[in-house]
């Protein structure tokens, strides 16, 4: 950890290369260290709202949010990094020694045997791509010796990687000790008879002794794979409080106030001069009343996008003309009559221009091997189990990003009459089977999300397609954030999809994405049509997710043909999608919300 040896942007950090998730360098692999590894000094990013969130999941009351480090403005400028331990510790000697015409042989060695250069007998190496791991996310070297000879045995001669053939799968690779002992690697994955072992519990992002007690079955995991590492984030949008001046002055003494519970507490917190002078001119409920609303957001116990969501329906209407008047979230309904032109809006209520946004993520843990998604509300279940990202956390690396979005908000009574057709709750009822097969796989209690959420994902990604093609932003920098939420005081519920871009080394966009709110009925006459034929089709119309062979429990009439998309611009990981409530498809032509779109003439 003593110089720099490869470089990440800081919303990598947050997002694929956080504490504990396994990295590939020029020269070696290695494992991003915990939190503790860490320079001082960092940039604080304040967002009480979300600070209050993950005091509530986290128990701890004090924590606050960091960026992580910069690059250097200057080149020659001193850098300051995160710390990397090198994983794993075992290696394949790159010297080839011929066993036939169709197989080669490696030497596997141990970390301790390589000589001060990191050479082995003068010949290069490199790290094993081979790993165990669990799903309390937990990950160590192969007991390659355990593995071949047994639990039993202790022969510590020299062990062989064998490969026949040139595809790598684990079929074609044998560990070979020179004692005569063999074993298939392929014999590794079997998760019957656990091959690998007990998890140890180690955990070599926070340190070599750092290990915590586990058990349960270890899997071999590969270093590069899709599933070696799941961030687990919690983001919020920066949200407008009342422009008064005591909204004002909390925030600007949010640090000292925001432990700050009762009238008991908050008059020993005016002992500092510096509080008590900044307060002089407000009561002392007016100033509790607003701690309460800031820490809350503004909505009592109420869910992150539920506060969202009561924010973007309540902006005023305008055109976005003259500079914002909030840096952090700038949003105007645009006029119907800028909007609606050809009456292929049927069922949209509104849109919104988020001319300028502000969304602040939060890395709090991490799995392995099977990952953890908030739920439709923007909150994980209370029981979810993570890895931990320090030893004793305190605080949680964040960023902020800055953008532009646009808006799009349905009508609730055109929703709830959509439900009520019984050839929409037949096809729920066919998603809600998928879904319960999935959900007693996973042991988990997260209820189906419903139907509005079906269609407003799969129009989601519709028109993310659509409007990469026009917007200026390619489709994997247009993220989603999808609202089915109950309004406040047990409101009816209202439906609505935000589509936007960030960055967080920028201080806004262009505005390409806000514009195509004017367009937003071309956009989704070209989603529709779209979405009613797939390359796939008829097998993708007509895949039943209760009865999938293949496991696809959480797709109706969807796949990487028509309606899944880039990760990085699903907040679902490109789960709860199906063609057939947006628009008629091939077989099912009654179930979608929209009228069918027929082809320009």
């Amino acid at each position: 950890m003593s110089r720099q040896v490869g470089q990440l942007r800081q919303s990598q950090v947050i997002t694929t290369y956080g504490p504990g998730a396994l990295i590939d360098l020029p020269r070696q692999a290695a494992i991003i260290g915990g939190l503790d590894t860490w320079p001082n000094g960092l940039e604080e990013v304040v967002e009480p709202r979300l600070t209050r969130k993950l005091q509530a999941m986290t128990g701890l009351p004090h924590l606050r949010l960091y960026a992580p480090p910069p690059a250097p403005r200057e080149p020659w400028g001193p850098a300051r990094g995160i710390g990397a331990w090198r994983f794993p510790e075992w290696f394949v000697v790159q010297e080839e020694g011929e066993l036939s015409e169709r197989q080669r042989s490696r030497r596997l060695v141990h970390r301790k045997a390589l000589d001060d250069k990191g050479r082995f007998e003068g010949q290069t190496v490199v790290p094993t791509r081979f790993v165990r791991a669990c799903k309390r996310g937990h990950v160590d070297d192969l007991d390659w010796r355990g593995f071949v000879h047994g639990p039993d045995l202790h022969c510590h001669r020299q062990l062989w990687l064998d490969e026949s053939g040139t595809t790598g799968d684990l079929s074609d690779l044998r560990v070979r000790c020179e004692c005569g002992k063999t074993r298939s690697l392929y014999e590794a994955a079997d998760l019957g008879s656990n091959p690998l072992g007990p998890c140890q519990g180690a955990r070599p992002w926070l340190g070599r002794d750092a290990n915590e007690d586990c058990g349960q079955p270890s899997r071999l995991l590969i270093r590069s794979a899709s599933n070696a590492y799941f961030a687990q984030v919690v983001s919020v949008l920066s949200l407008p409080e009342p422009g008064t001046a005591v909204v004002g002055a909390v925030r600007e003494l949010w640090d000292d106030l925001q432990i700050v519970a009762n009238a008991g507490e908050l008059a020993f917190i005016k002992r500092k001069p510096k509080v008590a002078q900044a307060l002089d001119s407000f009561s002392d409920e007016e100033v509790l009343q607003n701690i309460r609303a800031i820490r809350d957001g503004a909505a009592g116990e109420r869910t992150v996008k539920q506060v969202e969501l009561d924010a973007l329906l309540n902006v005023p209407e305008g055109f976005g003309d003259g500079a914002p008047t909030d840096g952090d979230f700038h949003a105007l309904r645009l006029p119907d009559a800028a909007w609606r032109h050809s009456g292929q809006s049927v069922g949209i209520a509104s849109v919104i221009q988020l001319h300028r946004l502000r969304e602040v993520q939060a890395l709090i843990g991490f799995t392995r091997l099977d990952a953890v998604t908030p739920d439709i509300h923007g909150e994980y279940e209370a029981e979810v189990e993570r890895a931990e990202i320090a030893l004793e956390p305190q605080w949680f690396p964040a960023v902020e990003n800055r953008g532009e979005g646009l808006f799009i908000h349905l009508q609730t009574a055109a929703v709830r009459e959509w439900l009520q057709r019984p050839s929409v709750q037949q096809r729920l009822r066919q998603l809600a089977e998928g879904y319960e097969v999935w959900r007693q796989d996973r042991k988990t209690q997260r209820p189906f999300p419903g139907g509005p959420y079906v269609l407003l994902h799969t129009l989601s990604h519709l028109l993310i397609q659509s409007l990469a093609m026009r917007c200026g932003y390619p489709a994997s920098s247009i993220r989603e954030r999808i609202y089915a939420e109950a309004g406040p005081k047990g409101e009816e519920e209202s439906f609505g999809i935000l589509l936007y871009t960030g960055t967080p080394d920028a201080e806004g966009t262009l505005g390409g994405l806000v514009q195509q709110a004017h367009h937003i009925e071309d956009h989704l006459v070209d989603a529709l049509r779209t979405g009613a034929l797939c390359s796939n089709d008829p097998i993708c119309a007509q895949h039943k997710p209760g009865e999938s062979m293949e496991g696809r429990w959480l797709h109706g009439a969807a796949c990487h043909g028509c309606t899944l998309i880039a990760e990085t611009s699903c907040e679902m990981r490109n789960d709860y999608l199906d063609r057939a409530l947006a628009v008629p498809v091939l077989g099912l032509g009654d179930a979608a919300f929209f009228s069918p779109v027929f082809p320009a003439s």
